[in-house]
């Protein structure tokens, strides 16, 4: 592996994983990424393995894992635990399928409450209104 690499300052891996150093230092107190020595008198050094680690953590949390599940994930990183990796994922897909079909209740009530003001111009109570009043 390239020297150059496996000695980056935290700036420097920050840049290369397309984070901010204060993200980093965010995942390191959470335990999602090792802190490495500091060797005396010099700076932590961080390479290519530390990347890939941050863009892992970062695709999981854009599929919408959250960094707890992010770290069960990490934990089944050795390649022999697919099982356990595909019920993380199974149960996150059930979670996504869930708030879908909520976002799909809740468009269908606001697109016929938006019909009914567009529908009752001159009255004097909102259509909208008064069903947000009605809802419990």
């Amino acid at each position: 592996m390239d020297k150059q690499a496996d000695n980056l300052s935290i700036g420097a891996f920050a840049e290369s994983a397309g984070v901010n150093v204060e993200t980093i230092r965010f995942y390191q107190r959470k335990g999602l990424l090792p802190q490495p020595d500091r060797p005396y008198g010099s700076i932590r050094r961080y390479g290519e393995t530390d990347v890939a680690r941050v863009r892992f953590v970062k695709s999981a949390q854009s599929l919408g894992f959250s960094l707890d599940e992010v770290a069960s994930l990490l934990a089944l990183d050795d390649g022999t635990h697919c099982d356990e990796a595909r019920q993380v994922a199974e149960e996150k897909l059930a979670d996504v399928r869930s708030k879908l079909a909520d976002l799909h209740r809740i468009e269908s009530v606001l697109a016929t409450l938006v019909d009914d003001c567009c529908a009752s111009h001159g009255t004097v109570s909102c259509p909208l209104i008064s069903a947000l009043q009605e809802q419990p």
